[in-house]
């Protein structure tokens, strides 16, 4: 998948979540679906628990956490 091809489904605005990265046009902040996923919750389950998004907003979460992955790698303590 290209770098930045569903990162326009994130947003992030100061007056919304205390300006943490949401799924736009949601209140659903990109941790918790990161928090789910990461917990055991499949998509279905996510997309049945929040029906007002989508696969995609889903997978856009997973990027946008990528992308951050990506860019503060350096910033881990060095491995044991």
């Amino acid at each position: 998948m290209q770098e930045g091809h569903m990162i326009n489904r994130i947003s992030i605005d100061r007056d919304i979540m205390h300006g943490k990265p949401c799924i736009k046009g949601t209140r659903i902040p990109v941790y918790l679906i990161l928090d789910l996923l990461a917990g055991g919750s499949t998509i279905k389950e996510i997309l049945d628990d929040y029906p007002d998004i989508t696969e995609e907003d889903i997978r856009a979460c997973v990027e946008y956490a990528a992308m951050l992955a990506r860019e503060e790698a350096g910033e881990l303590e060095p491995a044991a």
